[in-house]
């Protein structure tokens, strides 16, 4: 059974703007969606996560997350699936973390309030939490200005999946890291993949990483999927012409390398 589903999803603002996409996600499994700027990724992320921006809606189609029907849910009940059904890790890890408070009572919050955990419950599992994403449990106590990079995109990921989520949106999540760093968080998804069965959505704008990490890709452009299919088929045999040029973009990163021959 798909832990979500978008079907024919159209996201509108006084005319359509991301214009029919579908995808199924099984437990465990990856679905990339490529594209430039402005070519409806994120639209499409926050639509399945209910949070569109302000004057946004989704027009037409549906979206069903772990069997609800999303356009049934009252705010309450989304309230109470995000986080401990679906969450999401974004590419500015300092935008959404509390800068006056520490890293550990921000993730033990997320588990109290999600799983119900009391204070000293919370705070040990907030210690796992930071072990599972390869962090020292000094950062328990740490404030968000006093980590790097790397580490205050893991202290995300360990508050997004405090709340044991089945879904995880990565939107360009290890954009704006190194090299060494975005592989380190890469390895760390797919073990959290294996090891908890967790189904992600790799929101990405370069293909070495879609490449890599995901079972399908959606290759989006001017709100349209022009190109959707099993990963080494879309990025080995691409039939539009978009797909192609984005290809030919990636060459000089050594893209061939991810690909998996059959």
């Amino acid at each position: 059974m798909s832990v979500l589903s978008l079907r024919d999803i159209r996201i509108s603002y006084d005319r359509e703007i991301v214009h029919g996409v579908s995808f199924d996600l099984e437990p465990g499994g990856v679905v990339g969606i490529v594209g430039e700027s402005g070519s409806g990724k994120t639209l499409t992320c926050r639509a399945a996560l209910g949070i569109l921006p302000e004057h946004f809606t989704v027009s037409g189609g549906s979206i069903e997350l772990d069997g609800h029907d999303t356009a049934a849910l009252t705010p309450r009940q989304w309230t109470a699936l995000r986080g401990s059904t679906i969450s999401a890790v974004f590419q500015d890890p300092a935008s959404y973390l509390n800068p006056s408070l520490t890293i550990g009572s921000q993730i033990a919050e997320v588990v109290q309030v999600k799983l119900g955990h009391r204070r000293r419950a919370a705070r040990a599992r907030a210690l796992d939490l930071l072990a599972a994403v390869r962090l020292d449990e000094s950062v328990y106590t740490r404030y968000p200005h006093e980590l790097s990079g790397g580490m205050l995109q893991r202290s995300l990921i360990a508050a997004a999946i405090a709340g044991e989520p089945k879904v995880l949106i990565a939107d360009e999540a290890t954009t704006a890291l190194d090299v060494t760093v975005q592989a380190e968080i890469l390895d760390l998804l797919a073990e959290l993949r294996e090891t908890t069965g967790l189904a992600l959505v790799v929101v990405s704008h370069d293909l070495a990483v879609v490449a890599q990490f995901c079972d399908e890709v959606l290759v989006m452009r001017d709100g349209d999927v022009v190109e959707q299919g099993p990963v080494d088929k879309i990025l080995y045999q691409p039939e539009h012409e978009y797909t192609r040029l984005l290809i030919e973009e990636h060459e000089s990163y050594g893209l061939e390398r991810y690909l998996v021959t059959s």
